[in-house]
């Protein structure tokens, strides 16, 4: 062996004896400070937890408990609750907070209160009645612009003409001459006219053996204030201590069941509605069972603002009764008539009447009307009363109309 290759095989045996000695050196420093091992059998496993990235990319269990030097967790996005832990077998899903239900006020002497709003309004009536009490003499000229101006009102000309001559007869029988007694013959004639006789009770009395709810049907022309009467109704109801359920058959304005089922949700009431232009019938007949399923004691259903000279409208119409007396009797069909129409609401009247047999009249926007006599005009078209009469916007302004608190309005008393 030359000198060269004994110089060789020296450098390699001393660097593999320094390499063993590094290693030796490495392996007890690790195993002195606990790294490099395996963790031991006896140490329990980290519970599951979220995982957050390390420096190098990978992902680790995140620390259950911030370093000792933080008091927030490291993650502010999750704060730790340091609540009581709750038992999951008590758990419960969290509930709505209760809805504070309206009171409708008291329907006992409403039109008591109403009735300043009709002695306020611009009503020629009204401005008729106190031009003929104010006047010294009682001329035949007098008398014929007193009579111009009932017509005007929508009195109606045999209305007029009966009340005028029956006025000149007993003024000048009784030779009336104090205002005041004049007045009071005027409000004992008036009210006499309005005919205090008819039945204004709202019929909720059911057939014998038949079961409920009762229905009312509401009908009308669009523009009416129908649907508004409907939620109005049913807050009279309500505030009598009746259950109520509300249909909303008016399928064809978009808006119509969404203001229905306001009025209802605001007193807590139900209502039951379908898909835009759905079938009324179809619609009707649900809100009967569902009213009926529910033990309701009165079902309102808002129909479509019918064009009273559309055959076809006013046919269905009739077929929304007929099923709803499938499920429950109708009971009473109001027809709701705006008072400023005047004798338009005269036609409307003798039309719908065709079609369902209409029972009461509620009389809309009377407080703004200068057509006050379309009250004893159309209880005479149709020898049927006006039960309900609407003398504001608030939500308690549609009352039982009484024949001797709305002659008093219109007197300005």
């Amino acid at each position: 062996m030359s000198d060269v290759d004994m110089i060789f095989w020296f450098i390699l045996a001393g660097l593999l004896a320094a390499f063993l000695a590094g290693f030796l050196v490495v392996t007890i420093s690790n195993r002195r400070s606990g790294r490099g091992g395996p963790a031991p059998e006896s140490e329990p496993d980290h519970p599951a937890s979220p995982l957050e990235p390390d420096g190098e990319g990978s992902s680790r269990p995140a620390l259950l408990e911030p370093p000792d030097d933080q008091s927030e967790p490291t993650d502010q996005s999750e704060p730790v609750d340091q609540s009581e832990p709750v038992d999951q077998a008590d758990a419960v899903e969290p509930v709505a907070a209760a809805v504070e239900w309206e009171t409708p006020e008291p329907t006992v002497g409403r039109l008591s209160r109403l009735r300043r709003r009709l002695a306020s309004s611009d009503n020629a009536l009204a401005r008729g009645l106190a031009g003929l009490l104010s006047s010294d003499r009682v001329s035949a000229e007098t008398w014929d612009d007193f009579e111009s101006t009932l017509i005007a009102s929508d009195l109606g000309v045999g209305p007029t003409t009966e009340l005028v001559e029956r006025l000149r007869s007993r003024l000048a029988l009784d030779a009336v001459a104090d205002p005041a007694q004049a007045k009071a013959v005027l409000r004992q004639e008036l009210i006499d006219l309005v005919d205090p006789s008819l039945d204004r009770r709202l019929d909720l009395e059911l057939p014998d053996g038949a079961q409920g709810p009762a229905v009312v049907l509401v009908v009308g022309v669009n523009g009416t204030g129908k649907t508004t009467t409907v939620g109005k109704l049913a807050r009279v109801l309500v505030a009598d201590g009746r259950s109520v359920v509300l249909g909303a058959a008016d399928t064809f304005r978009a808006a119509a069941a969404d203001q229905l089922q306001t009025w209802g949700q605001r007193i807590g009431v139900n209502t039951v509605r379908g898909p835009q232009q759905a079938d009324p019938a179809s619609v009707a007949f649900d809100a009967a069972q569902r009213a009926q399923a529910d033990g309701a004691d009165v079902l309102i259903v808002d129909t479509a603002g019918r064009l009273h000279n559309k055959v076809g409208l006013m046919d269905e119409l009739s077929k929304v009764k007929r099923v709803l007396e499938k499920v429950a009797p109708v009971t009473e069909t109001l027809l709701v008539l705006d008072a400023t129409t005047g004798q338009n609401g005269l036609v409307q009247a003798r039309v719908f009447a065709q079609a369902v047999a209409v029972s009461g009249i509620v009389l809309t926007k009377l407080d703004g009307s200068a057509k006050g006599g379309i009250v004893v005009a159309v209880q005479r078209e149709l020898g049927v009363p006006v039960k309900f009469i609407g003398l504001g916007e608030g939500a308690d302004d549609l009352a039982l109309f009484e024949p001797d608190q709305f002659v008093d309005g219109l007197l300005g008393d």
